[in-house]
């Protein structure tokens, strides 16, 4: 699995966790549905952090929660 399959992964079962959409995730977060979605769909290359902090605030959880997962624990280094 690859770092932005990761992220997306982690968003969506935020979203499901707090049975919310992904519009209103949007909404709350004050980032543009178009942006989620392109994170989602994996056509972003990079999801900046600034994006994901807003969505965390949006989650009311901190970028330390939503990395803190075995997800991402397992990730193998992308530099090779």
């Amino acid at each position: 699995m690859c770092t932005k399959e990761a992220i997306a992964n982690r968003i969506l079962q935020l979203c499901d966790e707090r049975n919310i959409a992904v519009n209103e995730l949007a909404n709350i977060s004050g980032v543009s549905p178009s942006t989620v979605y392109s994170i989602l769909n994996e056509k972003s290359q990079n999801p900046g952090t600034v994006t994901i902090k807003k969505l965390c605030d949006g989650l009311e959880i901190t970028l330390g929660e939503f990395f803190s997962t075995p997800e991402f624990d397992a990730l193998e280094q992308e530099i090779k």
